[in-house]
């Protein structure tokens, strides 16, 4: 079954904006509307809150104060995304942990009995406290999901809001009645006090430009071999080579849509007659230089599970390779170069997704066009001196703020596994060099 997002966001592709709407906040909630020469107010609710009551526990994880917030004691299921916790969403000074659900239960004490790490979420049992190992606890608490409001002009020329579903990681934007154009969204991501610019995403373009596609052809010049298998009808082994968004396990019917099944399906279409072979090697939480430090007959041995495939076309991902600097980058997916040309296989580098903003050094989640990285502006550059393909994903995730979407709304896990639409932009950037 596909994404209810890839529905919402395919149907959000098809309006065309004659120009973009101008926001202009006018009050904590309240968004002033200006397009085709109309202005008005719309009010946009606060953030969706629920409350938890004695929501149980067999125990509480001991305190880790070091690491990812995420990771540093139990976490509340309210505010769960994956298999980590959706930042900003609990409202901290509600958070209490009992010993009971019974009216005479005893609360713990913040900073005593327990550790809460107020922007994550999650609660740890600190050894000095009240809270025994293996000892059920309550928990009681408020929090927001998280939530995509649509602006849009209705049928009859008026501004309206349409409200977003809340989902504790990645919530779809809201859909749209018959006759409504989409202006804008509005991003409610978490338990915020107030809306500010942040929230604010004006359409902009309706899809990613057409002028910033690779030129025609390129497959055809920068793969030969492969390109000319998948035309006259022939076998083609393809290896997907990468780590946890390769794995691609997380996102729902994953045999369909992984970023590199949904690739081959589109890839199937445009060459019929060709027999095409996908092998996936990949390792979560891992990066190139872990698979290159695996010692012969371990699971991920880079000469015995990317090598000794002798694949015709290799597509490597590798968004935990994003800390390299340039140097590194030559240095290693030099020998990688090397490496497959003395097999005979041809590669495609896919440049990685954006991630949480902060781990890429970023304040927003607009005007982010260009990506920070210095990977990835090392990957592009040494693409371009070796004639090597790249299928440019960090390229459109860099616009989608244009389409009125927060790039983080698609991460399962409120870090950096993207969903069926963000594994979508994977496969765009690779059909699109066919």
């Amino acid at each position: 079954m596909k994404s209810s997002l890839i529905t919402n966001l395919a149907l959000l592709s098809m309006s065309i904006l004659a120009e973009p709407a101008q926001l202009k906040l006018t009050g904590d909630w309240e968004v002033e509307v200006t397009h085709g020469g109309k202005s008005g107010i719309v009010r946009i609710e606060q953030p969706s809150l629920f409350t938890a009551v004695n929501e149980q526990y067999p125990s509480l994880a001991d305190y880790k104060p070091n690491g990812g917030g995420w990771a540093r004691g139990t976490k509340p299921r309210g505010i769960q995304a994956q298999e980590c916790t959706t930042r900003f969403a609990l409202k901290a000074e509600t958070m209490k942990v009992k010993s009971s659900d019974q009216p005479d239960a005893i609360v713990y004490e913040n900073g005593k009995d327990y550790q809460l790490t107020p922007d994550w979420g999650t609660v740890g049992r600190l050894p000095d406290g009240r809270i025994k190992a293996g000892q059920p606890v309550y928990l009681d608490y408020t929090y927001a999901k998280l939530r995509i409001d649509a602006i849009v002009k209705t049928k009859d020329g008026l501004f309206a809001v349409r409200p977003g579903i809340p989902h504790q990681a990645n919530p779809s934007p809201a859909e749209l009645l018959d006759g409504d154009l989409r202006l804008a969204n509005i991003w409610i991501n978490g338990y915020i006090p107030k809306l500010t610019d942040e929230n604010l995403f004006p359409i902009l373009e309706t899809e990613f430009p057409k002028e910033l596609c690779p030129p025609p052809h390129i497959a055809e010049k920068l793969i030969p071999q492969t390109y000319a298998k998948l035309k006259n009808g022939e076998r083609v082994k393809i290896l997907a080579w990468g780590d946890s968004v390769t794995v691609g396990t997380f996102v729902p019917d994953w045999q369909h849509n992984r970023w590199q099944i949904q690739f081959l399906t589109r890839l199937q279409k445009l060459f019929p007659k060709a027999e095409i072979e996908l092998v996936t090697e990949a390792w979560g939480g891992r990066n190139t230089n872990t698979y290159l430090s695996q010692p012969p007959g371990a699971e991920h041995n880079y000469n015995e599970k990317v090598l000794a495939v002798k694949s015709d076309l290799i597509i490597s991902e590798f968004v935990n390779d994003a800390g390299y600097n340039e140097a590194t980058v030559y240095e290693r997916y030099g020998k990688f170069r090397d490496d497959f040309k003395a097999i005979g296989a041809e590669w495609i580098i896919l440049t990685p997704h954006y991630v949480r903003p902060d781990w890429m050094g970023l304040t927003t989640e607009k005007n982010i066009d260009n990506d920070p990285r210095i990977y990835v502006q090392a990957l592009r550059k040494f693409a371009s001196e070796n004639s090597i393909a790249l299928a440019d994903t960090s390229m459109r995730f860099g616009r989608l703020w244009r389409q009125g979407i927060p790039y983080s709304s698609l991460m399962m896990n409120a870090i950096n596994h993207p969903n069926v639409f963000g594994m979508k932009l994977f496969a765009d950037a690779l059909i699109d060099l066919f």
